[in-house]
């Protein structure tokens, strides 16, 4: 059975409460805190050899999904610019830039 105290430590958390709380992860996309769930994509996508992964929220990944192939993120890559330069994805990001870092909603589907 697991000791609910530590011998060596009597205060249990009491020191650890001056410590500064981490800091908010941000969306590679959409540049808003996370919230409690984050989604780590990759840009490049793994079947055209992408390695890296960035932060996002699900509503962000979605989005991107839905707009863009795995042909067309390859050629972005790690460019946020490029593919805020597409209409659709502009005029989410406008739009979600008000909402929670929790919100979620319903992403249309692709449109090709």
């Amino acid at each position: 059975m697991a000791r609910k105290h530590s011998k060596h430590d009597p205060y249990g958390d009491a020191d650890r409460e001056d410590e500064a709380p981490a800091a908010p992860v941000v969306c590679w996309l959409c540049g808003r805190p996370t919230g409690k769930t984050i989604v780590w994509h990759h840009p490049v996508p793994k079947s055209r050899g992408g390695r890296d992964v960035v932060p996002m929220h699900g509503i962000c990944q979605q989005t991107l999904t839905a707009n863009f192939t795995n042909s067309e993120l390859q050629r972005h890559g790690m460019d946020v610019e490029g593919l805020l330069a597409n209409p659709n994805v502009r005029k989410f990001v406008d739009w979600v830039a008000k909402k929670d870092p929790d919100f979620t909603a319903t992403i249309t589907k692709k449109q090709r």
